[in-house]
């Protein structure tokens, strides 16, 4: 099981959709994923057609009140695993400021998971996906405590560079709580190739992360945008469209790093 989580402090990067399509995208692929939304807004499980406001429980039971992950657990119409999230999830911070071992509650979730799907003999999942908050808040140093890998959605502008780079920092020093921790890949969102600024951007990115940038580019995509009003994932959405067809090879280039 490899536990992946799609950060970014800056919003409107493309974070959720990211998080919701790659998901999509690998279990289309016949993958057995987990996708959880760690991000208060609940947008990834609305984007997977759940209904956040009728869920019994969510995220937030199982960093608050203890409740196991597999408890938890719907499935999305859309035909994979979902842990979602809610309003009960706003103010999370300041609430698990209090317990001493704040940071490594997600973590100790995962690996009850993990346990009880092993003494279950339960199939485990190929990947677990993380759609993190976004900003550097506690729940997203949680996600990034408990998690192998960071996928890193980018928009080709000057101003997500600078916090690229604050992201970057913050991923190293967060080693020392867990030395696995490490940036999987960076996958260049909204891209528009006739923009000289992004294809300037993106030559920037190129040369400073060189092999750990995905070669795909997620294109601006009108199917991308529609998607999420209709609970769907673009990939049931529209299938053939350029958004879909995009989180499709990224989902293949995501399977071969963990060949």
């Amino acid at each position: 099981m490899e536990i992946i989580a799609i950060a970014n402090q800056k919003g409107g990067v493309g974070k959720t959709t990211t998080a919701v399509n790659l998901t999509a995208s690998l279990a289309a692929k016949r993958k057995h994923v987990l996708l959880i939304d760690l991000d208060p807004q609940g947008n990834a499980t609305s984007g997977t057609g759940v209904d956040k406001n009728e869920l019994m429980l969510t995220i937030a039971d199982v960093l608050l009140d203890g409740v196991a992950l597999s408890e938890a657990i719907v499935t999305s119409p859309a035909g994979f695993d979902v842990i979602g999230a809610n309003r009960d999830l706003a103010g999370m911070d300041i609430t698990l400021m209090s317990k001493t071992d704040s940071h490594e509650l997600f973590k100790t979730a995962m690996k009850n998971l993990v346990d009880a799907q092993t003494s279950s003999q339960q199939p485990p999942y190929d990947y677990v996906i993380i759609d993190c908050a976004p900003s550097l808040n506690l729940l997203t140093i949680n996600a990034l405590v408990a998690t192998d890998s960071v996928i890193i959605p980018m928009q080709c502008e000057y101003y997500a560079l600078e916090g690229l780079a604050d992201l970057s920092q913050t991923i190293e020093r967060l080693t020392e709580l867990n030395p696995k921790l490490y940036i999987r890949g960076v996958v260049r969102t909204l891209f528009d190739a006739r923009n000289t600024l992004a294809r300037d951007v993106s030559a920037e990115l190129e040369a400073h992360f060189g092999d750990i940038m995905y070669k795909t580019h997620i294109p601006r995509n009108i199917r991308l945008a529609e998607a999420p009003a209709h609970g769907l994932p673009v990939i049931a959405y529209e299938r053939w469209s350029k958004g879909a067809r995009a989180y499709q090879k990224l989902a293949a280039e995501v399977m071969k790093q963990s060949s």
